[in-house]
C-alpha cells in the first residue's frame, strides 16, 4: 500500500526500530479523519490485542475499530511492525517504578519490578512475543530498564555480574508468566476455568501408575485438592520462586565479596 503523502513506506527490517526512524511532520489533510492521531491508534491497537490476540491483528481491523480507512492509519506509521512496537512500549508503561529513596529496600524494590513484569504480562499475553522481536527501546521501557539497572547498583553485587543477575531475574519472571499466560488463554477459548482443567487434570492421571509418585509427592495437588485454587497457588510459587531469586542475589554478593 502507498503512502498518500509521497513516501515511499518503509520495509519493515530489524534491529532497525520505530524509535531510530525519524518521520517527517505530518501536514493535515482533508481526507484525515478529525480526531485521530497517533495516541488513539497506539490505544486502539492495545484493546484489539487484548481482546483478539496477537494472531488475529491487523491494519484492516484496527481501522474499522477506529472507524477509518487503513490508509488513516498509515498515515501516522509506517508498517505494522512499528505499530506492535508502540504497542509494546505503552503497555510498558504500566510497570510500577519503584521509590528509588535511600531507604528503600532493594529486596523489596526488585519484587516491585518483578510482579509487576508478571503482571502485564498476563494483562497482556500478545506482549510476550513481541518483546522477543523487538528491541524495545521506547521511552517507557528504558525507563523501567534504568530502574532496574538502578537497584542492582544497590545489591552490592559485582557490576561484572549485574546483567547475568538481571536475566536469571527477568527471564524467570518471563518464562513464568507466559506459560502461566498461555494455560489461561487455552482455558479461555474452550470456557473452562484454570480450576476445571486443573481438575480435570489430576482425575485423568489419578489412576495412571506412572504418575502415583509425582501427584503423591505434588504440593500442588494437595493443595488444589484441599480446595485452594489454581490461581493462589500459582501466586504462591511465583513468590517464593522470585525469593530464591533474591537470595541467590545475596548469596552471589556474599561469595564476591568473600
Amino acid at each position: 500500500m502507498a503512502a498518500t503523502d509521497g513516501r515511499a513506506r518503509k520495509q519493515p527490517t530489524r534491529p532497525n526500530s520505530v524509535w531510530l526512524t525519524e518521520r517527517p511532520p505530518l501536514s493535515r489533510k482533508a481526507d484525515q479523519p478529525a480526531g485521530l492521531d497517533l495516541d488513539k491508534i497506539v490505544a486502539a491497537t492495545v484493546r484489539l490485542l487484548d481482546a483478539e490476540g496477537l494472531a488475529k491483528f491487523s491494519m484492516r481491523r484496527l481501522a474499522a475499530e477506529l472507524g477509518v480507512t487503513a490508509m488513516s492509519v498509515y498515515w501516522y506509521v509506517d508498517t505494522k511492525d512499528d505499530l506492535l512496537e508502540l504497542a509494546v512500549d505503552a503497555v510498558a508503561g504500566e510497570l510500577p517504578l519503584p521509590d528509588e529513596s535511600d531507604a528503600a529496600d532493594w529486596r523489596d524494590q526488585l519484587r516491585l519490578l518483578a510482579t509487576g513484569y508478571r503482571d502485564i504480562l498476563l494483562r497482556h499475553p500478545w506482549a510476550a512475543r513481541l518483546l522477543g522481536e523487538f528491541i524495545n527501546i521506547g521511552p517507557r521501557s528504558v525507563a523501567f530498564s534504568n530502574a532496574t539497572m538502578r537497584v542492582m547498583r544497590r545489591t552490592g553485587l559485582d557490576p561484572e555480574s549485574t546483567s547475568g543477575a538481571l536475566a536469571s531475574l527477568f527471564h524467570f519472571v518471563y518464562g513464568f508468566s507466559t506459560v502461566r499466560a498461555m494455560h489461561e488463554a487455552r482455558c479461555r477459548a474452550v470456557g473452562m476455568t484454570l480450576d476445571d482443567y486443573f481438575a480435570q487434570v489430576m482425575t485423568a492421571l489419578a489412576n495412571r501408575q506412572e504418575f502415583a509418585e509425582t501427584l503423591a509427592l505434588s504440593s500442588r495437588a494437595a493443595s488444589v485438592s484441599q480446595g485452594g485454587s489454581v490461581v493462589e497457588m500459582l501466586d504462591r510459587d511465583f513468590t517464593f520462586a522470585l525469593d530464591l531469586q533474591i537470595a541467590g542475589i545475596e548469596a552471589m554478593r556474599e561469595r564476591g565479596a568473600g
